[in-house]
């Protein structure tokens, strides 16, 4: 029974996004079309599109199964970490200026930006190499989580079915419809995590193992204290290291700034601030909180880790097949959670791979060949969508080793490059080109100086561990680099910043009173 509804619910959901994908390639005219949706896209298609290529679907099967059993009710906030700072204050402090900086330089990726901005196109193909090394195969975890799930609902199938079916369909609809088709479909997929997340949320909280919402504290106390512990308990400094990671590391990414170039106009900002944070709110803390109630549904094993298979993997799985299988109306919910999981992925994989495509197709070709025909780069762009989902999809279901070493440090190492040249890029005129480089430089420096160092004193997989500290190190000593650097080095020339910063109206950071001037402009 459960399969039949499961096939249904797929088969509805693909004949949907194929639909969409068919109808926006008809509203493409050119790489601006194809890559930015023409610059015309509405604040709930930017907010939703934001929201969703932020959470795959690994929060929901990794971080929240291993956060929620481990934490409990303090891992949180994580989520609300991600809504309040990776989505309200980076709306907030970076969209209009984005949006506005993107347009006076003609910038349509961050490659582009770095480029016009501070007047260097090796800093646009060492940008564009950084994008393309370290986002491929993050790419290739957006798929984990997927095939348990897959497997539990149709008794054992291989997962890579499920993973397939993610990459052909998105493959699809990304390269018919590129940014318009992906947004639109972002809406519609973040109506399914809506919906899917408050389902999931009601049904296991009147289960008879948790007992409804005011026997949640009492159960998972008797398991114990930590788990009831509002700030963490002993998890705390882990809590506040994956809150920077997690909410900062959006500020930098280049497949998440990207929603602030095409949206429409200002007016739109405010609207879209609100909507991503609302979603962030409900997505984030709704999936930890249903990941701390899974102590309440499984047994641990002797050193505490669940007995189930899979491991933290298999924790959210197993605690879903549990309890949503008894009746036809909890197997409906729980083939939309099966939808959701797969919005989640596809989502995020279509802006991953949008990004990629377009380092190579815009910044690298670009580059090399600037007088190339717009059609002809469009061509390449969709095919590169093609070859890069096939090799993510490759590099997730053949488990490389070196492929899955670099997903770790690929957020971290991204984030940690980007975010100061950016974040003071659109605030600062005194920003130089010396000190965006040593902005972008510190993310590889940092994670690989570190990871040399931790590497020869303990070890390749205890070193590996530190991940998330060597990326918001990175993104640190990138912050405070940047306009350190620029301090000392050669003032940018004056058309190229009066031309960036034009029409901008509010106050700009030039002086030592920059944190004053950033905060005031929240």
């Amino acid at each position: 029974m459960i399969q039949m509804i499961a096939t249904i619910s797929l088969v509805v959901f693909i004949a949907v996004m194929l639909a969409v994908g068919i109808f926006s390639s008809r509203r493409i005219s050119g790489v601006d079309g194809f890559l930015l949706g023409g610059r015309s896209v509405g604040p709930w298609l930017s907010a939703f599109s934001y929201g969703t290529s932020y959470f795959s679907a690994v929060i929901f099967i990794g971080y929240a199964g291993m956060h929620g059993w481990n934490i409990g009710i303090g891992s949180m906030w994580i989520g609300i970490g991600n809504a309040v700072l990776g989505c309200w204050l980076a709306w907030k402090l970076l969209a209009k200026r984005t949006r506005n900086m993107t347009r006076n330089l003609n910038a349509r990726t961050m490659p582009e930006f770095f480029a016009g901005r501070f007047e260097s196109s090796g800093m646009k193909i060492f940008a564009a190499a950084i994008i393309f090394i370290f986002l491929v195969p993050y790419a290739a975890s957006v798929y984990k989580g997927l095939g348990t799930m897959f497997s539990a609902i149709y008794n054992g199938a291989s997962p890579v079915i499920c993973m397939a079916l993610v990459a052909i369909l998105t493959g699809i609809y990304l390269v018919l419809g590129g940014y318009m088709a992906t947004a639109l479909n972002d809406l519609i997929q973040g109506i399914i995590m809506i919906f899917g997340i408050g389902a999931m949320v009601m049904i296991l909280v009147n289960r008879p193992e948790v007992g409804g919402f005011a026997n949640i504290m009492p159960a998972l106390d008797s398991i114990s204290p930590q788990l009831t512990d509002v700030f963490g308990g002993s998890s705390g400094s882990f809590l506040v290291t994956n809150i920077m990671l997690t909410s900062f590391g959006v500020w930098g990414l280049p497949q998440m700034v990207h929603k602030y170039y095409a949206i429409k106009d200002e007016s739109g900002i405010r609207q879209a601030t609100v909507i991503s944070t609302v979603f962030a709110l409900i997505i984030g803390c709704g999936a930890y909180f249903v990941g701390s109630l899974s102590r309440l549904f499984l047994s641990a094993n002797p050193d505490g880790t669940p007995a189930v298979a899979g491991g933290f993997d298999g924790v959210m799985p197993a605690v879903l097949m549990k309890a949503l299988t008894e009746n036809t109306f909890s197997m409906v919910i729980l083939s939309i959670i099966m939808l959701l999981l797969l919005s989640a992925s596809m989502s995020t994989l279509s802006a991953v791979v949008l990004s990629s495509s377009s380092a190579v197709s815009v910044d690298l070709v670009g580059e090399i060949r600037p007088d190339i025909e717009d059609r002809k780069q469009m061509l390449m762009m969709r095919g590169l969508c093609v070859v890069f989902i096939a090799l993510s999809f490759i590099f997730a279901t053949m488990n490389i080793s070196f492929i899955v070493n670099l997903m770790s440090f690929s957020w971290g190492v991204i984030a940690g490059s980007f975010i100061g040249p950016f974040l003071w890029g659109v605030y600062s005129r005194r920003t130089t080109k010396a000190g965006a480089w040593a902005g972008l430089l510190s993310g590889v420096l940092v994670v690989g100086g570190t990871l040399a160092v931790l590497t020869a004193t303990m070890g390749f997989e205890s070193a590996k561990a530190f991940a998330p500290q060597m990326g918001v190190a990175a993104m640190i000593v990138s912050v405070i680099a940047v306009p350190l650097v620029s301090l000392v080095t050669k003032k940018p020339a004056q058309e190229t910043v009066s031309l960036a910063f034009d029409g901008m109206r509010e106050p700009v950071i030039s002086n030592r009173r920059d944190i004053k001037e950033m905060r005031k402009s929240a």
